[in-house]
């Protein structure tokens, strides 16, 4: 948000990030973070909300965040050396409109070959366990990934490119997406949003 230049609130949404059954994922990051947008709304002083929600997808199955260390294990074995999907939605709600705008943008990411040490060493520092399929792209430290196509920002967990493009159309004032910050930041999604 501030590599936009706007000003920002952070405050969390505690909902169920259970996926529903049969729903797939561009749905399911969908609507959650039309939920969290919403539940912050309730309580929120604040004219736009914006809610987030991430999934890695391997082999057709979502992965979200683990629920310990050894789930966090089992995902970063399961990722070693394979590719997979990240899959980011994010919500913008326009409190005084009512108008608001939901999106969801794929990025395909290759892990890279780590050791079980590496993973002993990630886990025991805490990083993977609030973090969709147990990592981060961005740790300069364990560095998990061998490459992407796609966007880069979306598989950290916000997609500046996407983002802009629904502030604009929830109406906020600034400039249209593929302009700006948000060009330099991401010019492979900008350039492919309408």
């Amino acid at each position: 948000m501030s590599a936009l230049g706007l000003p920002y609130v952070v405050r969390v949404a505690a909902i169920e990030e259970t996926p529903l059954p049969g729903e797939v994922p561009s749905a399911t990051v969908e609507r959650l973070a039309l939920a969290k947008a919403a539940v912050v709304a309730q309580r929120s002083p604040e004219r736009f909300l914006v809610g987030a929600d991430t999934v890695v997808v391997l082999d057709g199955a979502i992965l979200g965040k683990p629920a310990d260390a050894s789930q966090a294990g089992a995902m970063l074995r399961a990722l070693r050396d394979r590719e997979h999907d990240v899959v980011s939605g994010v919500a913008v709600l326009d409190r005084t409109s009512g108008r608001g705008a939901v999106g969801s943008l794929v990025t395909w990411v290759r892990m890279r070959a780590y050791s079980e040490e590496e993973i002993t060493r990630y886990i025991a520092s805490g990083e993977p366990l609030d973090k969709a399929g147990a990592y981060a792209i961005q740790d300069a430290v364990f560095r998990p990934v061998a490459g992407i196509r796609g966007c880069y920002l979306n598989v950290v967990g916000l997609p500046l490119c996407l983002l802009t493009y629904l502030l604009w159309e929830a109406g906020v004032v600034f400039p249209a997406p593929g302009h700006g910050r948000v060009g330099r930041l991401c010019p492979q999604c900008v350039l492919a949003l309408p």
